[in-house]
């Protein structure tokens, strides 16, 4: 083991493990520093990766070069594109994983990076010389010295797990927490509060009567996260709902004086849309019942994962009001869920880049900056990794805007607003939904994964032949003309009015009601389109029926994109513009905007604000 390297990486979540790959395949030399080396890429929570916006961010992980989307393919047991029935921009692909094969597929997968290197033991603090961080020191008293240093703790700092009235130090089931970190970062000036997750019981799944569930199937034709050529699953689990009812409720009930969640010994806030089920109950009182996702957690084992019964009750009573639902009359535990309190750092703290802006050299990534979920922290591990690499050569840093991904999204959010609860990604969240889909994240980020060094060649030599199909296929619906008479029989079937001269078949495909499939069909010339990737027809389909939304939103990025050149210089006076409100000058002095988008998002900046702020920087 070498006492010097160009990155340091503490923690093998899903940030630590992005920003290790990332900034050691970049070529800087590279530590991954985990407490137990057992379980690297462990799946925390539930065994799924994507749904709603998080596909999203998966995808462009992916397209960046990042591993996330080939580890979640290569260890999926089941494919479901969620929100078929709304518009492209709310498509979502979700995985359904095997955790053990998931956390295996990650660590081979790191191992086979020949600048990355581990190492076991805990990190108790960061070396601090000049006010620059330039390294760690750990539980055995080891000093190693690094140009910078990326914390993706998860919930480890200072982690206490409780289970009714019970409590003990430790970041999740078997594991201890970490300490000493919090209270040196407090102690140089740093920003810190508590946050609380959860976790639901584990199931023998032989012990249920899957037949009183509802089986929820996998797609018939399931896609894939990647880009690259991973294959394509031929056989899929099935997952199934269940039900609570009123019963259920009223026993759960029973354990509420004993919930620390109730009693106040959790002080942190937990997730608003990932509640604990007696959140749930205490919050929607009106609801006789709430669904249960029974997900399997692999091809190879019994155990089975309990989605949407989070809790941090007594054991007994999660063991007696589970098995009053049905299907769980004869439920066998693996072990009690539980709920663990923890620290974060607030991220307004954070340059976009991720490093921080009171310490030169040292990168937050992960629930370390209050959010929630797997792949919003692999998309800020993947960042801040990147960056960090960037930095031991003096390279600008990577940051993504708020029209270019779902990530650029995310961490803004975090830098510019902060967050007093644990943060969680919706497509309601972006502004830019129609241009940051999951079928277009190749189009929007390869070419920029590829130029800093991460995505192979081969990967954007895919995005140029899928680009040449995408173009081919544009160019012969805009110049094959339909009949009234050979569209008619379609048109019929689908409801869709009649022609009464012939139209190009692009025309057509604009028509809600039809399919580009519906349109190949009615032409010997693009008949031969018929048999076109899935991702080529999906990418023109979308394109040509959303060119107004999608025109529209293009155009105020640009607009928007403008105050994203403008700069305002380090440690800019705000209060000697006294034309700026009291509020702006107090928030901008505090945040420190690196642009004038920026400063824009900034609560209490107003669009009059903004205007003083063009005018003092001569636009």
């Amino acid at each position: 083991m070498l006492t010097s390297y160009d990155v340091i990486v503490v923690g093998a979540g899903h940030a630590g493990n992005e920003a290790a790959a990332a900034s050691a395949t970049l070529g800087a030399s590279t530590l991954l520093i985990t407490m137990n080396m057992g379980v690297i890429g462990q799946m925390s929570c539930n065994p799924a990766m994507g749904g709603i916006a998080k596909g999203q961010i998966v995808r462009e992980i992916d397209a960046l070069g990042g591993q996330s989307g080939i580890v979640s393919d290569l260890s999926a047991i089941q494919f479901r594109m969620l929100n078929r029935s709304k518009g492209p921009a709310m498509w979502s692909p979700r995985t359904q994983n095997d955790r053990m094969r998931f956390a295996e597929t990650w660590r081979l997968r790191l191992e086979s990076i020949p600048q990355l290197h581990f190492w076991q033991d805990a990190v108790t603090g960061v070396l601090v010389e000049n006010n620059r961080c330039v390294g760690v020191r750990t539980s055995l008293g080891m000093e190693i010295r690094s140009r910078a240093v990326v914390l993706t703790n998860g919930t480890f700092l200072n982690g206490i797990m409780h289970i009714g009235e019970k409590h003990f130090g430790g970041g999740r089931a078997g594991e201890r927490s970490a300490t000493g970190i919090t209270e040196q970062l407090q102690d140089l000036g740093f920003s810190s509060d508590r946050m609380k997750t959860g976790t639901p019981p584990r199931i023998d799944g032989r012990s249920l009567d899957y037949s009183r569930m509802e089986e929820q199937l996998g797609d018939p034709e399931p896609e894939r996260f990647s880009f690259t050529d991973t294959p394509r699953l031929t056989r899929q689990m099935s997952c199934h709902i269940a039900h609570t009812h009123a019963d259920v409720h009223d026993l759960l009930r029973e354990g509420f004086d004993r919930s620390p969640m109730f009693s106040g010994r959790i002080q942190g806030l937990g997730p608003r849309y990932c509640p604990s089920i007696e959140d749930k109950i205490d919050r929607f009182a009106d609801k006789d019942s709430h669904q249960l996702f029974v997900e399997p957690e692999g091809w190879d084992t019994v155990e089975v994962y309990v989605n949407g019964f989070s809790t941090s009750l007594p054991e007994d009573i999660q063991f007696r009001a589970l098995r009053l639902v049905p299907g769980f009359e004869h439920a066998a535990f693996f072990r009690p869920g539980y709920a663990v309190e923890y620290d974060f750092f607030h991220p307004t703290q954070l340059h976009h880049s991720l490093e921080t802006k009171s310490m030169p050299g040292l990168y937050f990534a992960g629930q370390i900056n209050g959010t929630t979920g797997y792949e919003e922290a692999a998309a800020q591990g993947l960042m801040a990794g990147i960056n960090a690499a960037r930095s031991t050569w003096n390279m600008e840093p990577v940051v993504l805007r708020r029209s270019d991904a779902y990530i650029g999204v995310l961490i803004d959010d975090l830098v510019s607003k902060g967050t007093q609860e644990p943060y969680r990604m919706f497509t309601s969240r972006a502004e830019y939904r129609i241009l940051l889909r999951q079928d277009n994240a190749d189009e929007r980020l390869t070419p920029l994964g590829h130029s800093i060094g991460l995505a192979h060649e081969s990967r954007l030599q895919r995005l140029n032949e899928k680009r040449t199909s995408t173009q081919a296929l544009n160019r012969i619906l805009h110049s094959t003309s339909i009949e009234p008479k050979v569209a008619a029989p379609v048109l019929d079937r689908r409801s869709s009015a009649p022609l009464n001269q012939k139209v190009k078949a692009a025309t057509l495909v604009t028509r809600p009601e039809l399919s580009l499939s519906d349109v190949l069909d009615m032409s010997t010339e693009l008949t031969e389109f018929v048999g076109a990737s899935k991702e080529v027809r999906d990418t023109v389909e979308i394109e040509m029926k959303y060119a107004g939304y999608i025109e529209k939103e293009r155009a105020l990025a640009d607009r928007l994109g403008k105050l994203e050149g403008i700069r305002i210089p380090k440690g800019f006076a705000y209060d000697r513009l006294t034309a700026l409100s009291i509020e702006a000058r107090q928030k901008l002095a505090l945040e420190q905007p690196e642009t004038l988008s920026h400063a824009s998002r900034i609560s209490g900046v107003s669009p009059a604000d903004i205007a003083v702020l063009l005018v003092q920087f001569g636009r």
